[in-house]
Parts: C-alpha cells; sequence; structure tokens
C-alpha cells in the first residue's frame, strides 16, 4: 500500500506536465518557449530553495549543476527545438522513448536489471503513444528528430544520476528540486536572451499561465519526480512517462474540442495498460530510500551484479 501512494503521487508529475501544452496555447506568449522554460524553471527552484533553507555544499555545487542541466537546462531547450522542427505527434513519440534510454542507463549504471518484461512494457507505451499522437501528415526533419532523441537522453541520464548519487546526508527532496531548477534555469537564460531577445510583455493571463507553470507544472511537479526517483526504481519512475501525452490528449478533447479516434483511443488504453503493467512488474523489486552519495559508492561498488543493487 505504501507503494502504491508513492507510484500514485509521483505519477501525479506526469499528468501535471500533460498540461503544459493547453496551458502554454491558451494563456501564454506565442512562439517563447525558452523564455516559458526559465519562468518554469528558476522562480520555482529559488522558491523551494528558500523553503528547504539549505544550499549545496561542497562538491553538491557541481553535481546540483549537472543534474540541473540535464532534467532541466538541456532538456527544455532541446524539447522545444524538436517541437518546432516537427509535428507534435513525432515529438512526443520521441519523448515517450525516455523509459527505454531509462532501463538501459539503469542496467549500466545502478545494475536494475533490465527484464523482458519491463523493456516490452516501455516499447508497449511508447507504441500507444504513437497511436494517440502520429497522423498520416507527419514530416521527419533531422536536426529536430536528433534534438527529440538528444532531450530524451538527457532526462534519461538526469533521472538515473539523481537515483546514482542520491541526495546528501540530512537534505530532502525539496532542497535537491530547488537546486536542480535553479541550476537549470540559470543555463536556459544565455540561451533565450540569444534566441529570443528580450522578455514579452505579460498579462493578467500570462501571469496566470506563469503561476500555474511555476508552482504546480513545475515545483510541486518535479519535487513530487524526485521524491519518486529516491523511493521507487529509476525504471519504475520512468514508466510513468506515458500519463503526459495521454493527459495532454485527454485535455485536448475535453477542454479544447479535439476530437479523437476510435484508433486513438485504443492507443489510450494501450500506453495506460503499459503504465499499469510496468508498475505491477516493478512491484517485487525492494527499493532502499536515497542515502548519502558515500554510502551508495560504497555499496554499488560492493556488487553491481545483485539486484536489487543497494542505493
Amino acid at each position: 500500500m505504501k507503494r502504491l501512494a508513492t507510484v500514485a503521487l509521483t505519477a501525479l508529475a506526469p499528468i501535471s506536465w500533460g498540461s503544459t501544452y493547453a496551458v502554454a496555447t491558451e494563456l501564454l506568449p506565442p512562439d517563447r518557449p525558452l523564455f516559458t522554460g526559465v519562468m518554469r524553471a528558476l522562480p520555482a527552484g529559488l522558491l523551494l530553495t528558500a523553503l528547504a533553507r539549505r544550499l549545496p555544499t561542497g562538491a553538491w555545487w557541481w553535481k546540483s549543476a549537472v543534474l540541473g542541466t540535464l532534467n532541466i537546462g538541456a532538456f527544455f531547450p532541446l524539447l522545444f527545438l524538436s517541437a518546432y522542427r516537427l509535428p507534435g505527434g513525432v515529438a512526443a513519440v520521441l519523448g515517450s522513448a525516455g523509459p527505454l534510454f531509462v532501463v538501459a542507463l539503469a542496467a549500466l549504471v545502478l545494475g536494475e536489471r533490465a527484464r523482458l518484461r519491463t523493456v516490452l512494457a516501455a516499447v508497449a507505451g511508447a507504441f500507444g503513444v504513437s497511436m494517440v499522437v502520429l497522423t498520416a501528415a507527419a514530416r521527419l526533419d533531422l536536426v529536430g528528430i536528433v534534438a527529440g532523441v538528444v532531450s530524451s537522453a538527457s532526462m534519461a541520464a538526469g533521472t538515473v544520476m539523481t537515483k546514482r548519487w542520491g541526495r546528501p546526508e540530512g537534505v530532502g527532496p525539496l532542497a535537491l528540486t530547488g537546486w536542480q531548477l535553479t541550476a537549470g534555469g540559470l543555463v536556459i537564460i544565455p540561451v533565450a536572451a540569444l534566441v529570443e531577445g528580450a522578455p514579452p510583455a505579460l498579462d493578467g493571463k500570462a501571469f496566470l499561465g506563469y503561476g500555474y507553470m511555476m508552482l504546480i507544472n513545475t515545483g510541486i511537479a518535479y519535487w513530487l519526480w524526485f521524491r519518486g526517483i529516491g523511493r521507487l526504481t529509476a525504471t519504475s519512475v520512468t514508466l510513468l512517462g506515458p500519463l503526459s501525452p495521454l493527459t495532454a490528449a485527454a485535455i485536448g478533447w475535453a477542454a479544447l474540442g479535439q476530437a479523437l479516434s476510435p484508433v486513438q483511443v485504443l492507443g489510450m488504453a494501450i500506453a495506460f495498460g503499459a503504465t499499469v503493467a510496468g508498475q505491477l512488474f516493478a512491484a517485487g523489486t525492494k527499493v532502499e530510500p536515497f542515502s548519502s552519495t558515500e554510502e551508495n559508492d560504497r555499496n554499488i561498488s560492493m556488487d553491481l551484479t545483485d539486484v536489487p543493487v543497494r542505493r
């Protein structure tokens, strides 16, 4: 029951991210995705860090910078580049490949055994998402494809390394989330200034949209995500990813008047079923909470072939 509650809370993160498209198109200034990335990450990161009242120490300054770049600073711009160069459906399918990257990296870095049924669940999830979002008119663009694949790989690496490094002793997920969001937002600022120029003028709708993005869609969502990484396997967490495009499709149907074909409904059922199956497959895997980095290194080095490896 405790694991089920953790999975349910962690799932709220990708569900929240599924609302990003609707909020961006209905409330935010057009053609400013990098500015939106900064507004999502940096204020939320500073707020969470202030609430946690903890700053990084020692090696955690550069570790926070690396994790923030992988999970936020590189992921957001590459994701937006992919979205601009490709139809939304193609970009979403490339994003849904993230669990496959995590399965491979978790086996290499964390010693999590890549079970066939887990791989099949990840593949089925990506296939279901493709049925929901791909259209016959979808076009391919090499730069967009590379950006989409690298963005998925970046988030996957960030997820695995967040699990690998754990947290400093006595530091909770609130502080760790704040450090990463702050670092990621700072990485995006120069890119946004170079590509998009000065910030746009904001009206009441934009303030409402950015407030939601900062507090709910980013601050709380990423806190739940990193909290889940600390309590579940990296593979289990990433298999919740298809809930994001499924939520986006559901919101498009319910709130934006977008029709869903029978094929799309079937795809939603397949992707959701794969998500549930992935959690059932991982239910028997013992996971220990985050410990200090030093203990993680010692435990992992003792036996990389033992499953599950202590973290």
